[in-house]
């Protein structure tokens, strides 16, 4: 198959959806795959307004069309991010004739109420035209598309997350001398994860942050007590991770939570809020604690056995989650040869790209 791939969210960006995409490129690649990126890597780009590090890329529409005109046909078209680019390869889609499939890998709309009194009837309007003209929307989790039905998504498949256990595997506890029990954060540290649900917990031992984003400094300040190690990558990550005797997932807002299957990959027990993501990812009292008193599941957390853990993350390989992309992709568009152009309706061409 010769599939473009297209997202805003790509490296040297450090989040869950940038690494599911580049890791997804890879094992497409390892399988035999021909994959066309087009993401903000070698495009003129200015910092997102609240988040320096998330680039977003100036004259998306030409990119866009350049990237069709250069690199195409394909196979298969996938806009994996509701971004400038994302906007853009959808207009262009739809001007040419093209079907497309795309992927909603965050709650934008609970992200942006956060931060202004923008109604959620609004943002989801925006979402449901986006991926309305879609051939299919991909979607992290089975609690996650449960959500997006309520509010009038259609054509809703599950993409399931995976994690590289060669990677995250049990490597002791040496990486980190602090008072244990440890429970740590690890993942962006921006408003909408809730960090300070956690950090204010009365726990024993050590709290632990790993990673970095917009509220980094506030939150050093409000925490002394607590220890912030900054980013970690690779090896390094792995290692910290596992030195964790608790993995503390506070949002309340994410659809999946790969850092969820990477904690359990190191046999480090997941204590969470009972809501989508950590619902379908977390058995509590098999793999880690489920409770609305955050402070509850982390204890009950602490007794949960590693190897179960261990276990739970064996299930999502790599392999086995892009083998399914790849399947919801085919069953999505025809072969080439099979194609004509469908008639559409003039209005699906405006959008905010314009």
């Amino acid at each position: 198959m010769k599939l473009l791939l297209v997202s805003d969210a790509w490296a040297p960006q450090v989040n869950g959806v940038a690494r599911t995409l580049s890791q997804t490129r890879e094992t497409l690649i390892e399988l035999g795959h021909d994959v066309v990126v087009l993401s903000p890597e070698g495009q003129r780009t200015l910092p997102c307004p609240g988040y320096p590090e998330i680039r977003l890329t100036i004259g998306a529409r030409r990119a866009a069309r350049r990237c069709l005109d250069r690199d195409g046909p394909f196979d298969a078209i996938h806009i994996a991010t509701e971004g400038p680019l994302g906007w853009a390869a959808r207009r262009e889609c739809l001007k040419r004739g093209l079907e497309f499939t795309t992927s909603c890998h965050t709650r934008f709309p609970e992200y942006l109420r956060m931060r202004a009194p923008v109604p959620l009837a609004w943002s989801y309007a925006l979402l449901r035209r986006f991926h309305g003209a879609a051939r299919r929307t991909l979607v992290r989790s089975e609690s996650h598309a449960r959500v997006l039905r309520e509010r009038g998504f259609e054509h809703l498949a599950v993409w399931p997350g995976a994690v590289d256990t060669a990677l995250f595997r049990p490597r002791g506890k040496d990486a980190l001398d602090l008072p244990r029990p440890i429970a740590m954060y690890m993942g962006r540290v921006a408003p909408e994860k809730n960090i300070e649900a956690f950090l204010e917990l009365d726990l024993p031992g050590s709290r632990v942050v790993v990673g970095g984003g917009p509220a980094l400094d506030t939150l050093q300040r409000r925490f002394p007590d607590v220890h912030f190690l900054g980013y970690r990558h690779g090896e390094a990550l792995a290692e910290t991770l596992s030195a964790a005797d608790v993995f503390v997932f506070p949002s309340r807002t994410d659809t999946f939570g790969l850092v969820i299957l990477e904690a359990q990959a190191c046999g480090v027990p997941v204590a969470a809020y009972p809501v989508p993501g950590p619902l379908d990812l977390v058995t509590d009292g098999a793999n880690g604690a489920l409770d609305d008193d955050l402070a509850e599941a982390v204890f009950r957390a602490l007794a949960v056995a590693p190897e179960d853990c261990i276990e739970n993350a064996a299930g999502y390989s790599w392999r086995q989650g892009t083998l399914c992309f790849v399947e919801l992709l085919a069953a999505a568009c025809p072969p080439r040869a099979e194609r004509v152009d469908p008639a559409r309706d003039a209005t699906a061409l405006a959008d905010p790209a314009q």
